[in-house]
């Protein structure tokens, strides 16, 4: 066995945060932490960040389905500052009741994550808050490989009460796999699957999954006053992430 010790801080990093009005981000991401999406359009002069790993894996989903020029990467990761002017630009230009809808609260966004990439379809007038990306074309073909490189559609219709946020189907959101795979196939938004995590806790019953000819396990783990600690299976490979809440999500490669 292996033993793993985790810090209590270790909750508020990682691809599984949920971000969102009850659970504000508590730690920003630094420039080293970040990458540039390759390439330039007309469309977007300047260019788009992610964490590291994010902006490799939707880069590599971009070349699988030959997306070339024809979708724009339109907003990624946002400073805490950055976040603050579009949401109060958005109050002068479009009031409040939009603004709740489409704009998320600085500190409360889950661009300032680093994990979260807004798209468009590649037209010569792109809306910075709400971006045309319709479900056919380019574009269903992108949703249609999206779970199986870690990516979820953030904000679906239907989940309002729970995400807080209107339906955008432009924003995608890199959870990582399997857990992208067990959202889609369940319809789960970020809020619903980590609540079903937590009926698998480290102390009893696991959650297995078969995802793209792998076995995965997991289970979730609340964390300590301090530090948390418990054994693994020295031989398998794992990922933690905390959930911004109170605990850890485990993932096992079996």
């Amino acid at each position: 066995m292996k033993a793993v010790t985790l810090r209590r801080e270790q909750v508020y990093s990682g691809n599984l945060l949920l971000v969102n009005a009850r659970h504000p981000l508590r730690q920003s991401m630094t420039p080293d932490q970040l990458r540039p999406l390759s390439g330039k359009t007309e469309s977007r002069p300047s260019q788009v960040c992610l964490e590291r790993k994010t902006a490799l894996v939707l880069e590599t989903l971009f070349a699988t389905i030959g997306s070339s020029s024809s979708l724009v990467p339109v907003s990624g990761f946002r400073t805490r500052q950055e976040q603050e002017d579009i949401y109060t630009s958005s109050l002068k230009e479009h009031g409040k009741a939009f603004t709740e809808s489409y704009v998320a609260v600085p500190g409360h966004s889950e661009h300032e994550t680093g994990l979260a990439i807004d798209l468009a379809l590649n037209q010569e007038e792109i809306d910075f808050l709400r971006p045309y990306f319709p479900r056919d074309g380019i574009c269903g073909r992108f949703r249609s490989k999206a779970a199986s490189y870690g990516f979820v559609e953030r904000y679906r219709e239907g989940k309002e009460a729970l995400t807080g946020i209107a339906p955008e189907p432009w924003h995608f959101r890199y959870v990582g796999l399997p857990h992208a795979s067990v959202m889609d196939a369940n319809g789960f938004c970020l809020e619903e699957y980590l609540d079903y995590l937590r009926d698998f806790p480290y102390e009893g019953r696991h959650l297995q999954v078969h995802v793209e000819n792998k076995t995965f396990e997991l289970f979730y783990k609340k964390a300590e006053e301090d530090l948390t600690r418990l054994e693994l299976p020295g031989y398998l490979p794992f990922q933690v992430s905390g959930d911004n809440r109170e605990g850890f999500i485990f993932t096992l490669w079996r």
